[in-house]
């Protein structure tokens, strides 16, 4: 006897570990990794690159962070500003990457586990 939920349909088939385990080897789920990996670790590198410059720029190079752009504001100010900005426009881009690239590929997945297979 199957379980029917208020709605009328079967809840989700619970799956096994063996389920998991087959899932994870294959190549959808590899694809599914790699394109995320390609996204994420340049992507983490890149900031790094800029958070340590701006580090860096404000621990060495004071003249230069100190230079005045427009009235009091100064250039460590405006690097300081775009940390925030830059953060902000990565989490943009992670979103419509994730939303396009990552969550078809893993909503296929988990039909696939999900499902009634013979």
């Amino acid at each position: 006897m199957t379980s029917i939920d208020l709605d009328g349909t079967k809840p989700p088939r619970t799956p096994s570990a063996e389920d998991f385990a087959a899932v994870q080897a294959s190549p959808q789920f590899q694809e599914l990794r790699n394109r995320l990996r390609r996204f994420v670790f340049p992507m983490t590198a890149l900031f790094l690159v800029w958070y340590l410059s701006y580090v860096l720029l404000g621990a060495y190079a004071h003249d230069f962070m100190a230079s005045k752009v427009v009235g009091d504001i100064n250039v460590g100010l405006l690097l300081g500003l775009g940390q925030f900005v830059s953060t902000f426009v990565i989490t943009a881009l992670y979103v419509r990457f994730a939303n396009k690239e990552l969550d078809p590929r893993a909503a296929a997945i988990r039909v696939y586990l999900e499902g009634e297979r013979a």
